[in-house]
């Protein structure tokens, strides 16, 4: 009977990261197709690629069993009249409940065309549960705050950077007389950049569980392979770009600034990519570390904060999302590369820079962002730097409306699912729980 607990919330596990692969994934990609740089075709096979191989490869093994400690289980343990083995069976009641309840607000938003955050689905069912298990006391409200006031900071912020690069972009090189000599006096410093903050993102974001194993892997040295890979990249694309565009200013402006669109196509491209992996790495966690906290206490009757992932979960993890992106990750795809504002591949690279480098500030500085909102305020930001009439705002208000709804939606739908779960499969759960804990 185990076996059959595990494999329903393998299902739900995997139709959970076919969900996060549909609507997350999809942002990774947005600017690149959005800008041309990339067919819809191409953005699924090269962020696929990309996704599985930070998922499986330097995914997270370890993860928090309740996601950011919003439900406290020591409440659950706490709760009058309560054995260990019900409280263990709330907990994977609870968790189930949360990760079917997230999937399906994530695949009603990926239906409607609508990025929201994965992390804060899941976050707010989570919180669902713990309400009506364990009471409002259980919910760390504190947490809560700070995962609300990321709703406000982190578009605003990458927002502000992306108009600001756009608008060094347009007055330093798009609005110069011979923009492809322009272009190759200040492009390699937007590749130096571009190149230190993904490689940057990709140590914190995706590769910190193996850096924990790595004494000599701090700081400093991060910084210095930075640095290293940045000064490369500077030079290999100072003399790229010379080899393109020198000689090339005497043409008309627009074949100029066509040329200068192609040498940002590459750039474009490569920085989606980074995104994507470093996706991978981190938030497949997201998407089965319910599912990883079910297998564990079925199987071993106890309740943990943290517990292991198992290589067949992230893989499963990785399987799934990859599924979501070629199967519906375009409509989402569309939504923030076509229809917030035009994109170009000059200023997919601004909001790609201005996206990276807010999340990895605000990692650095353990503040709970989404990827999602920073990028959408990233391409906002690219659109207002062009005016008021550079942003689609009847899609704007849309987008806003979703996030608002995200936190709210899951959590009831959560508590639903909880209560339909308890009243039906309580008894079940908890004689497997009690046969495992015994062995």
């Amino acid at each position: 009977m185990d076996i059959l607990l595990i494999a329903v919330a393998a299902l739900l596990g995997l139709y959970m990261a076919w969900n996060i692969g549909a609507n997350d994934v999809a942002n990774s990609m947005a600017d690149a197709v959005g800008s041309g740089a990339l067919s819809v075709k191409q953005a699924v096979i090269l962020a696929g690629i990309c996704e599985f191989a930070g998922a499986v490869l330097v995914g997270s093994h370890v993860t928090d069993t309740v996601r950011s400690g919003i439900v406290d289980p020591n409440m659950l343990a706490a709760l009058p009249g309560i054995t260990p083995s019900e409280a263990a069976t709330l907990m994977v009641i609870g968790m189930t409940a949360a990760l079917l309840s997230s999937a399906f607000w994530l695949h009603f938003s990926s239906w409607t065309g609508m990025p929201v955050s994965t992390t804060h689905s899941i976050v707010g069912a989570i919180a669902g549960f713990g309400i009506v298990a364990a009471g409002w006391h259980s919910v760390n409200w504190h947490k809560m705050g700070q995962i609300v006031a990321s709703w406000f900071i982190s578009p605003i912020v990458g927002g502000l950077l992306a108009f600001l690069l756009f608008k060094f972009i347009s007055h330093a090189i798009l609005m110069q007389d011979r923009p492809a000599r322009a272009a190759i006096k200040y492009t390699p410093f937007i590749v130096f950049l571009m190149a230190g903050v993904v490689t940057l993102a990709t140590i914190y974001k995706g590769l910190t569980h193996v850096i924990k194993n790595l004494g000599w892997m701090n700081d400093q040295v991060s910084l210095l392979i930075a640095l290293g890979i940045s000064i490369l990249s500077w030079i290999v694309s100072s003399r790229l770009i010379r080899k393109k565009l020198e000689g090339k200013e005497r043409l008309p402006l627009p074949q100029q600034l066509a040329l200068v669109e192609e040498v940002y196509t590459p750039i474009v491209i490569v920085s989606s990519c980074a995104v994507a992996f470093a996706h991978g790495a981190n938030d497949v966690a997201n998407s089965v570390g319910p599912l990883a906290a079910v297998a564990h206490i079925v199987q071993n009757g106890s309740i943990e904060m943290q517990v292991g992932v198992p290589f067949w979960i992230l893989a499963l993890g990785g399987g799934g999302i990859v599924l979501g992106l070629a199967t519906f990750g375009y409509k989402v795809m569309d939504t923030v590369g076509t229809k917030i504002t035009e994109i170009t591949p000059s200023r997919g690279v601004a909001a790609d820079l201005a996206a990276t480098a807010t999340v990895l500030v605000c990692t650095r500085l353990k503040l709970p962002v989404s990827t999602t909102h920073t990028l959408v305020g990233a391409i906002l930001g690219i659109g207002l730097a062009r005016g008021l009439g550079g942003v689609n705002r009847a899609v704007t208000r849309k987008i806003f409306g979703s996030w608002l709804f995200t936190v709210p939606a899951a959590a009831l739908l959560s508590m639903l699912l909880f209560l339909l779960c308890h009243l039906f499969f309580f008894d079940l759960v908890k004689s497997v729980i009690e046969t495992n804990a015994r062995l």
